[in-house]
């Protein structure tokens, strides 16, 4: 699983694989392709980052957000443009630790450390720079269009979660915003300070770093 930034970076090298005619042809038929081609681009980034809104609401049960579809690819027919985002966001959680476990990830000191939560926010830090767009996609977090979600999430939680989310990306990530981004998150808002203690020793291996920055390139392979 991944934490927010990566999963906007994951979605901006799935564009490209788009565009570039480079998607997975094990999914996407020509058909597949053209239907991709036509999704609303900020409106799946909004879906990419939506499962986690649990972590601001403990009342959302993890089955609501993260078991939502039964096949969980990169076929994203039928979909809306907030749906595929979703459906990307489960996908990507699952190839991350195919990667992750491949190389051995886990097997180095600390990275297992409270829930993998350091990790995740490393890697933000990391690839921040890879998505260009972040003022345009702050705005629209900020103003998020009404997504139908029945009653998994009421409009309230749902926009209180890309405001959270609009703070966090509307700048490099930084101790100050990462500390900010935690405390609006239950479950880890009293483990603040050891989270980024836990940040500073993963820091301290430069394979750790190393490998955390190759996901982004093979998230779509």
């Amino acid at each position: 699983m991944a934490s927010q930034i990566a999963h906007i970076v994951y979605a901006k090298k799935y564009f490209e694989s788009i565009d570039n005619g480079k998607a997975d042809p094990d999914f996407l038929d020509e058909t597949k392709i053209i239907s991709a081609q036509k999704f609303n681009r900020d409106e799946f980034i909004l879906g990419a980052v939506f499962p986690d809104i649990r972590r601001i609401e403990p009342s959302i049960k993890r089955g609501e957000t993260h078991l939502k579809f039964p096949v969980v690819n990169l076929d994203f027919y039928g979909l809306t443009s907030f749906e595929a985002g979703w459906k990307f966001h489960l996908y990507c959680d699952m190839r991350r630790e195919e990667i992750l476990n491949k190389q051995n990830f886990y097997d180095l000191e600390n990275t297992e450390k409270l829930a993998h939560i350091p990790a995740k926010l490393l890697e933000d830090e990391l690839v921040y720079d890879e998505y260009g767009n972040w003022e345009k996609l702050v705005h629209y977090f900020r103003n998020p269009p009404l997504i139908s979600l029945g009653t998994v999430v009421d409009k309230k939680t749902f926009v209180l979660w890309y405001a959270i989310l609009a703070k966090y990306i509307e700048e490099k990530v930084t101790t100050k915003t990462i500390r900010v981004f935690l405390s609006k998150q239950p479950k880890f808002s009293q483990e603040i300070d050891t989270i980024m203690e836990a940040i500073k020793l993963l820091k301290e291996n430069k394979l750790i770093e190393k490998t955390l920055v190759m996901v982004k390139d093979e998230i779509i392979k």
